[in-house]
């Protein structure tokens, strides 16, 4: 089980603060989580500018010039929000016991390690 999943709200805890031009203390929806590269996609932190190379389209408008969009941040760079609080926590895993349709089954859930809240 993944300690931050896509749609998580997360915070920057690192890297030049947002008086110097940096994303730290910034918080965002996480829009894709990279596994094989330990890195996050966050909504509005880590924005690039790409070069788009000039062409044409089907009906002859152009295309391309500079788009900026945002850019994956390493996943050790961000913490979860806790839901109460509104600040930076850690993750913890409780087993919760669920019923469903008269069976009872033992269920991990994620916890925020401040408030005790189900995430």
């Amino acid at each position: 089980m993944a300690k931050i999943k896509k749609g998580d709200l997360v915070q920057v805890i690192s890297g030049a603060s947002e008086a110097r031009g940096g994303d730290r203390g910034k918080q965002g929806r996480v829009i894709e989580v990279l596994a094989e590269q330990n890195r996050v996609l966050v909504e509005g932190v880590n924005y690039v500018k790409k070069h788009i190379r000039v062409g044409q389209s089907n009906r002859g408008s152009k295309t391309g010039g500079i788009e900026t969009h945002e850019a994956p941040i390493h996943i050790s760079n961000v913490a979860l929000v806790d839901p109460k609080s509104k600040k930076p926590t850690r993750v913890g895993y409780q087993t919760k016991t669920v019923t469903k349709n008269g069976a009872t089954k033992q269920v991990r859930v994620r916890v925020a390690k401040k408030s005790g809240e189900e995430l």
